[in-house]
Parts: C-alpha cells; sequence; structure tokens
C-alpha cells in the first residue's frame, strides 16, 4: 500500500510538472541566462509556449504605465552600456535568428503555414474592429503615434519618436 502511495504521488507529480512551467514569470525567465531560457523554451509543447506567451501579454497588460515606462528605461540603459562589440554582436544574432525563422517557415509543412496565415488574419480583423470602434479623436491620436514611430530617425528604434522634439544635444 505504501508503495502503491509512492508511485502515485510520484505520478502526481510528473503530471502537474508541465503546468508548473506556466507559473514562469517574465521576470524569471529575464533572470536566466540567454542559453538557459531557449532551452527552458525548446523543451515546451507549443501549447505550453503559446499559453505562456499569453501569460506575458496579460502581465504585461496589466503593468501600470510607470510600470512599462521602467522596463523600458531598464532595457535602454542596458543597450546604451554595451560595447559596440557587444551591440554589433546582437544585431549578429538577431540577423541569424531572422534567418532562422524564414527557414523554419519554409521547412513548414503547408497545412501549418495556412493555420498560421488564417490566425494572422484572424489578429488582422480583431485589430481592425478595434480600430472602426475608435472615435475620431482617439484614431487621430493613434495615427499620430504610429507616424511618429515611422518616419522616426533611423537607427533609434521608438526611443527616437518619444524624444522627437528635442534637440540632439
Amino acid at each position: 500500500m505504501q508503495k502503491l502511495r509512492l508511485v502515485l504521488s510520484a505520478v502526481t507529480l510528473t503530471l502537474l510538472f508541465p503546468v508548473a512551467g506556466f507559473t514562469q514569470s517574465v521576470a524569471d525567465l529575464e533572470s536566466l541566462s540567454p542559453e538557459d531560457r531557449r532551452t527552458y523554451l525548446d523543451s515546451m509543447s507549443p501549447e505550453e509556449r503559446e499559453a505562456m506567451r499569453e501569460k506575458w501579454r496579460a502581465e504585461r497588460a496589466a503593468m501600470s504605465d510607470e510600470e512599462r515606462a521602467a522596463m523600458k528605461q531598464e532595457r535602454r540603459d542596458k543597450w546604451e552600456a554595451m560595447s559596440e562589440e557587444e551591440r554589433d554582436a546582437l544585431r549578429a544574432k538577431r540577423q541569424e535568428g531572422k534567418a532562422k525563422r524564414r527557414e523554419q517557415w519554409e521547412s513548414m509543412p503547408e497545412e501549418e503555414r495556412e493555420a498560421m496565415r488564417a490566425k494572422r488574419q484572424e489578429n488582422k480583423a480583431k485589430r481592425r474592429e478595434q480600430w472602426e470602434s475608435m472615435s475620431e479623436e482617439e484614431r487621430a491620436a493613434a495615427r499620430e503615434k504610429m507616424s511618429k514611430r515611422k518616419h522616426g530617425p533611423k537607427g533609434e528604434g521608438r526611443r527616437a519618436t518619444e524624444d522627437a522634439g528635442a534637440s540632439p544635444d
């Protein structure tokens, strides 16, 4: 009977282990090294990864404007603290990731591609619905924000759009 309880508890813990991955927060993952983070994410099933992304989106949506600004500032400080060699290495790594994603897409079966296209169309329809529900003032503010992002100085990212009115000195 004791062995049966032991086996049952072991099986229960094993079944609960994948759920433990869902409790991982963005901050917990950011504390991991890039290699450990990649290993952790690669070990998850596609459904678990999607659930994790949804959780992260919910966490981000729940943040106050101050928390978001602090997070942005932290990333900006981290980037500015990097040497030019580190930045170049990061840019190269981004290009490698982009090439890897392209290769992944091209090696995907057509059914998966169609499913992803359908999901993209669904997201596009949601954004369209949101846009159509906006007042003219909200649309004007959104257009202004998008225009600043789109026409900001190259290489500066979104930060340049925030500082667009500031002098370069």
